[in-house]
């Protein structure tokens, strides 16, 4: 029988991309690494890496060993939810990775519901963009992602984890200047009447940014991105100060009436997708769903707060 220590290594491997980065993760010598995963091989029988410059990749045989570990560690996941589900307290620690609107707007209030309800329940929070919390993710550096996902720009989803809806969270083009100048001939139009003035938009590589360099293509110019950060709220400031356009959703007002001019985006463009994600196998656990619930919570509140203040 394999060992299932080495194999676990091998399936790092595979998500972490050098040996030096699974020691890193798992606070092991890269040597000590070099040799489990060498009596890996000795017990396999067969090449599990082969040399790519400096650095190594899975073999063929290695790839079907780790995704018999993948089975074999969701396995054990939905074992490790059952014994949680069959206690009366529930304990542990959370690993929650959000991106910073979500955290700002809805993580604090699932927070003190989650403190409520489960007072033993240890939620650790980190910030972090999808595009790396999700691999994270997978590497059982987390347990739950909070995530986005922009129009026309689905997200990659592996079969290993699972996605649950949020909310759909608006989207809006952020003017820098005052309305009458972009009164008229509906939202491409005021898309047009931007198209020499400054940007601010997220780093490249990211899905809003691609989003939001397309919404421009389509519109027919390549916009001036002076000003490049995945911080919302210092996108909001440089249109406040009238320093640069931007594309801005409701959450970053965090149910206050917005501070700048908005505009209508194109149809179908005009919201973001706003999920939870998890490994397969751990969406039963208790703490997931106590989570997930507070989220749900969350948002109830929030939109209750929000038409209160506006008296509706």
């Amino acid at each position: 029988m394999f060992d299932l220590h080495r194999l676990r290594l091998l399936r790092e491997l595979k998500h972490r991309g050098t040996l030096a980065a699974v020691a890193a993760a798992l606070s092991y010598a890269p040597s000590s690494v070099s040799q489990q995963l060498s009596q890996l091989e000795a017990e396999v029988g067969v090449p599990l890496l082969e040399p790519v410059g400096r650095r190594v990749r899975l073999t063929e045989q290695a790839e079907i060993l780790v995704a018999h570990t993948e089975a074999v560690l969701e396995r054990l996941e939905r074992a490790e939810a059952d014994i949680a589900a069959s206690l009366t307290d529930l304990t542990g620690t959370l690993r929650i990775a959000s991106f910073q609107t979500a955290a700002l707007s809805l993580v604090p209030t699932a927070l003190s519901l989650l403190r409520d309800l489960h007072p033993h329940l240890r939620v650790h929070v980190t910030h972090r963009e999808p595009e790396k919390a999700l691999p994270a993710l997978q590497a059982r550096d987390f347990d739950l992602v909070l995530a986005e996902e922009y129009p026309g720009n689905p997200n990659p989803r592996p079969a290993e984890l699972e996605q649950e809806d949020l909310l759909d969270d608006p989207l809006h083009l952020a003017l820098p200047q005052p309305a009458e100048d972009t009164d008229t001939g509906g939202p491409t139009a005021a898309l047009r009447s931007l198209a020499d003035h400054p940007w601010v938009m997220e780093p490249e590589g990211t899905t809003a940014r691609h989003w939001a360099m397309t919404l421009c293509r389509n519109a027919g110019f390549e916009p001036d991105v002076r000003f490049e950060t995945t911080d919302l709220l210092l996108h909001l400031r440089l249109v406040e100060q009238k320093h640069a356009a931007a594309f801005l959703p409701d959450l970053v007002w965090n149910g206050q009436p917005p501070t700048v001019t908005l505009r209508q985006l194109p149809r179908g463009q005009r919201t973001r997708r706003l999920f939870t994600v998890v490994r397969r196998g751990r969406s039963q656990h208790p703490a997931i769903l106590a989570c997930r619930a507070a989220l749900h919570r969350a948002i109830i509140l929030r939109s209750l707060r929000t038409s209160a203040e506006h008296g509706d």
